[in-house]
């Protein structure tokens, strides 16, 4: 197969990307295309809007859409790039993708038969005409051209002359290009965010944006620090082995919304941030290395399966993330049960954990309305909303939810 491999931000994804895999599809030099989604891009290293798991997420919605409507076939995306430690160079990206094990065992989920999907593959590293005209100045441009053909599109009236561009790269490198007419749509994401105007992104991004409230006032992350905003990111790209799709945005909602949470009622946001960020990393381990963490960090205070993750997630951020802190690590600890004397970062973890946006099971606009402007009395409503299910259960509350019922006033 001749593969097409479309590397970016996508951030967020928009028409014009689309437009772009569209036509290099249609020019005949691929037969298929896949986006990857970027995870630590060297020229936006820590300033791009979204961490990578949500871009990620947002571009596979957009390609499954586009496969599952009719509108393109053969469109995939890739997330070859968590695999990489630092930095995440195109030429590293290649050396992975390009791997015959890899790119078999990819198609092969794609739904790709194993005969086709065993190759032998072409590829083709899909780009902007712009991009061309400064592919010469990338990192190790001479390992990209061994992996992969350039196939730039040619945009008419874009002012940049893509055959000369095209012809420097063959002279100074070495390398294959090849290029295609684009007629693609004239925007950018950098426009689409300073604007505020999202009808260029395709609707399936646009329902996974609502879905979440990214790209809101929440996500801008005002109020924290820098050194707290690039530990959120990383703490996003070092939990997505461990943790499927909706657990993992699931816990960086809550951690987006914990730090908003924190700047409105005065706690720390960047202490709020991390904490709400990793308080599920253990979630999905498996039950044996929850019992012997959650042992590690509380001993015997949680025994029931249900509760395990939270003491242990406390031990899985330390020793596997690096988190030191005893008030985020304790927040983490007690996100589920609650706990008498709470502090405030512990009632905003253990808040945000049930009304993050894309919480849907119960009715949660009167909590999430109290928050705006209580916090206690917004815990209070849902620790009575939870007392409310488990006694409808004939379920006993924590000892620890017990005090903190206690301290909430509730009988």
């Amino acid at each position: 197969m001749r593969i097409g491999i479309y590397g970016g931000s996508f951030d967020p994804v928009h028409n014009g990307h689309i437009a772009l895999v569209r036509d290099a599809l249609a020019s005949g030099f691929i037969d298929c295309a896949v986006f990857v989604p970027s995870v630590r891009n060297n020229f936006k290293l820590y300033s791009m809007t979204l961490p990578a798991p949500y871009r990620y997420y947002m571009t596979k919605e957009v390609a499954d859409d586009l496969r599952d409507s009719g509108k393109l076939d053969n469109v995939f995306v890739c997330d070859a790039e968590f695999g990489i430690k630092g930095v995440s160079y195109t030429f590293m990206t290649l050396e992975i993708m390009t791997e015959p094990g890899f790119m078999t065992g990819f198609l092969m989920e794609q739904g790709i038969k194993k005969k086709k999907a065993e190759g032998p593959h072409e590829f083709f590293w899909i780009m902007g005409s712009d991009t061309l005209g400064t592919f010469e100045t990338w990192y190790k441009p001479e390992e990209i051209l061994r992996h992969a053909t350039l196939l730039a599109a040619e945009r008419p009236g874009d002012g940049v002359d893509v055959e000369k561009a095209a012809e420097s790269v063959r002279e100074n490198l070495g390398g294959k290009v090849e290029t295609f007419r684009l007629n693609g749509i004239d925007c950018s994401s950098s426009a689409i965010l300073k604007s505020g105007d999202f009808s260029q992104v395709p609707n399936a991004a646009r329902e996974f944006i609502a879905r979440h409230e990214l790209y809101s006032s929440r996500t801008k992350l005002e109020g924290v620090s820098d050194e707290a905003r690039q530990r959120f990111f990383d703490s996003a790209i070092w939990m997505y082995p461990y943790l499927g799709e909706k657990r993992l945005l699931h816990t960086l909602n809550v951690g987006y919304l914990s730090a908003e949470l924190a700047v409105r009622f005065g706690a720390d946001p960047d202490k709020a941030l991390i904490a709400g960020a990793l308080h599920d990393c253990a979630k999905e381990l498996d039950e044996d290395s929850q019992k012997e963490m959650a042992q590690d960090y509380s001993g015997d205070m949680f025994t029931e399966k249900k509760l395990l993750h939270a003491p242990a997630g406390s031990v899985f951020a330390r020793d596997g993330f690096g988190e030191k802190d005893k008030e985020i690590l304790d927040a983490i600890c007690y996100h589920t049960t609650g706990r008498g004397n709470m502090s405030s970062l512990e009632k905003i973890v253990y808040l945000s954990d049930k009304i993050e946006p894309a919480r849907k099971y119960m009715d949660l606009e009167p909590i999430r309305k109290a928050a705006k402007t209580d916090l206690d009395e917004a815990v209070r409503m849902t620790a009575l909303a939870i007392k409310g299910k488990f006694d409808s259960q004939g379920r006993e509350q924590h000892p620890l939810t017990v005090d903190m019922l206690r301290d909430l006033g509730i009988k």
